[in-house]
């Protein structure tokens, strides 16, 4: 009996540990953006679901009432869809007015609620790619609805006399009409209206499945988020583009749309003494596209965009080192490690970081207060081999004839470099109220420029040859913007005569928290 008690009690504790990964696997990650993000985006995202639903119900005939309506009824089955959005819909704006009165809610409804968004995008896209056939039937045997004037606006955006031209664009199906669709939005992007513009390009993709324009209609609506420039576009833009990276990965344009999800990220970059997600996310961005395609001209341009963004990343490591080392000393705590951690990271991760002669002072410093010369004697001698103009030179030499170590050299290459630039009062006042991080981006899209006139954008081209683009014809290269003499942002801006002697160093940076 004993026996038997124990054998069943391994059974249950080997069943449980063996559910454990699988429950795990599907508890969804934690998302980096804010409950308002979340919820703007999901909001975003049923409205233009719901209006894309609407353009198609309104393209197919009501069934009569002799008819008995089926589950298979093309209309039925896009009006079950509408009312499923219009409900979601209703619970995120609920949601979203009790985070504007600061009202209490469940956190986890909002995990509940992205993904039954996921779920209902999905089967709203398959209802739409399904019905399209029953869209054209109606329109070839004209038994679409009459179309009626309307005092208000169309669908909701649009009004005057612009009602009757959109309705017959977006109510009927006809030979030749995903062109002008798609000419018509491109006109409705570059003049602003961007909700506007994504309708009529979201009605190419459902309703002409078999369209040239479509691939090119899915990268628009990506540049039309990414043009319209808000926290919630942004956000929106980055997984545009990186939806149709995944059903277009070789295209000739597929290097400029994954830039574009990196600059995405690049343009919601804080400050170095703030939260880095995005700079990582961008980081990270750079370098698979360096990666999978290595021979891109817009190599240089990804190049001088990976520096300003591992900058940042740099700034923010020094920043958190220096908060360490201080409160060794402040505070009568260890930190000593930490700030050893944070500023080998950098010269090892970062090693063009504008600032490297500072983080290899203050490393052979944490080196020699826990004495260990040899590796301290190590970083002050590759800071004068690499930085012998530095102003953390002098003290430098100083320090390794104490360590009794030799002074190298200086790289035969570095003997003229002058000092790195440190950022004025000025520059860092500045920066800390805009709370932007100082990086180049481009703010034009892949298909669409932000002040481009007609005939002057790749979507021109597009239109040109009938949806296709020749081979030799390219997006105009990123503006070249100048790189920032220095980074206006709260860093070290000491002077080597600010700097205590090794044996009490006490940082002169502003540190931050972690």
């Amino acid at each position: 009996m004993h026996y038997r008690f124990i054998a069943l009690a391994s059974i249950c504790v080997a069943l449980f540990l063996s559910a454990v990964p699988t429950a795990l696997s599907q508890v969804k990650p934690p998302s980096d953006l804010s409950a308002v993000q979340r919820l703007d985006v999901m909001r975003s995202k049923l409205e233009s679901l719901r209006r894309s639903l609407n353009n198609a119900i309104s393209s197919l005939p009501p069934k009569g009432t002799d008819k008995k309506e089926g589950v298979d009824d093309p209309r039925q089955r896009l009006q079950g869809l509408e009312k499923e959005v219009s409900s979601i819909l209703s619970e995120v704006n609920d949601i979203r007015g009790k985070q504007d009165r600061s009202e209490r809610y469940d956190a986890t409804v909002i995990d509940r609620l992205e993904t039954s968004v996921v779920d209902i995008d999905t089967r709203v896209q398959a209802g739409l790619t399904a019905t399209a056939g029953a869209r054209t039937a109606s329109a070839a045997t004209g038994k679409a609805p009459a179309k009626k004037k309307k005092k208000g606006k169309f669908l909701g955006l649009f009004g005057g006399s612009d009602d009757e031209k959109y309705a017959e664009l977006t109510g009927e199906v006809a030979a030749g009409r995903d062109r002008v669709l798609f000419e018509e939005a491109a006109k409705q992007v570059r003049k602003g209206s961007h909700e506007t513009g994504r309708l009529l390009f979201t009605t190419i993709i459902n309703t002409y499945p078999d369209s040239p324009f479509l691939p090119l209609a899915k990268l628009a609506i990506a540049d039309s988020f990414y043009l319209e420039g808000t926290t919630s576009n942004l956000i929106q833009a980055a997984q545009a583009y990186q939806d149709w990276l995944t059903f277009f990965p070789t295209d000739p344009l597929a290097a400029y749309a994954m830039m574009k999800v990196a600059e995405s990220e690049m343009r919601q970059m804080g400050l170095s003494d703030r939260d880095i997600t995005h700079a990582q996310k961008a980081e990270l961005r750079l370098k698979i596209l360096l990666q999978q395609y290595p021979q891109t001209r817009l190599r240089p341009d990804v190049e001088q965009r990976l520096r300003e963004v591992q900058e940042n990343l740099a700034m923010h490591n020094l920043q958190i080192g220096n908060f360490y080392y201080k409160a060794k000393y402040e505070q009568g705590k260890g930190g000593l490690k930490g700030a050893q951690r944070r500023y080998r990271d950098i010269v090892e991760k970062y090693p063009d970081f504008s600032f490297m002669d500072e983080v290899l002072f203050r490393l052979a410093a944490t080196y020699q207060q826990e004495e260990e010369p040899d590796e301290a004697a190590k970083y002050f001698q590759q800071l004068l081999r690499n930085h012998p103009n530095s102003e953390f030179a002098e003290k430098a030499r100083d320090q390794l004839a104490i360590i009794g170590a030799p002074v190298p050299d200086p790289d035969a290459s570095r003997k003229g470099a002058p000092p790195p630039l440190r950022p004025g009062m000025i520059g860092n006042l500045l920066q800390q109220v805009s709370g932007r991080a100082e990086v180049t981006t481009d703010k034009n899209g892949v298909l669409i420029s932000k002040d481009g006139k007609e005939g002057t954008d790749l979507i021109d081209e597009a239109l040109k040859y009938n949806g296709q683009l020749p081979t030799n014809v390219t997006p105009r290269a990123p503006t070249q913007l100048a790189k920032p003499k220095a980074q206006a942002q709260p860093g070290p801006p000491s002077g080597a005569q600010n700097v205590a002697p090794v044996t009490n160093t006490v940082p002169t940076s502003t540190p931050i928290k972690p």
